[in-house]
């Protein structure tokens, strides 16, 4: 059986949001904007550095779910609450990326869902 044209793809942990977690159009997938949250669904404490370093693994495991993964991210974009703290995010940003850098936009947020620091989209092709 053929794959439709544009799939929109969840897992069982998403029940209740209002969004898919990627949509796949042909070998591209979107990813929806991910946060430091943990399987509860609550925001990782200790600031930026952590909720950057859970909101990465959260996008590694999403991609890796819908046949991707962080080597295979074209794009990304980055909102923050504060953009004083880019440094400490982009010092761990950068470690999930060791083969190559996205291209990347960042931009402030007046605030964020949850309360966030940080949320990070990305746009990646499909093994």
């Amino acid at each position: 059986m053929e794959k439709p044209p544009v799939q929109f793809l969840a897992h069982d942990g998403m029940k209740g949001l209002p969004f898919s977690e990627a949509v796949r159009v042909g070998d591209m997938l979107y990813l929806s904007g991910q946060l430091g949250i943990d399987k509860s669904r609550k925001l990782v404490s200790g600031g930026i550095g952590p909720e950057t370093r859970q909101t990465l693994e959260n996008i590694k495991a999403a991609l890796e779910r819908h046949g991707s993964s962080l080597d295979h991210v074209v794009k990304a974009t980055v909102m923050m609450a504060d953009m004083k703290e880019w440094p400490e995010m982009n010092k761990v940003y950068v470690t999930y990326f060791p083969n190559h850098l996205p291209a990347r936009s960042a931009f402030g947020a007046t605030a964020l869902a949850l309360g966030a620091r940080v949320e990070i989209e990305c746009i990646a092709v499909v093994k």
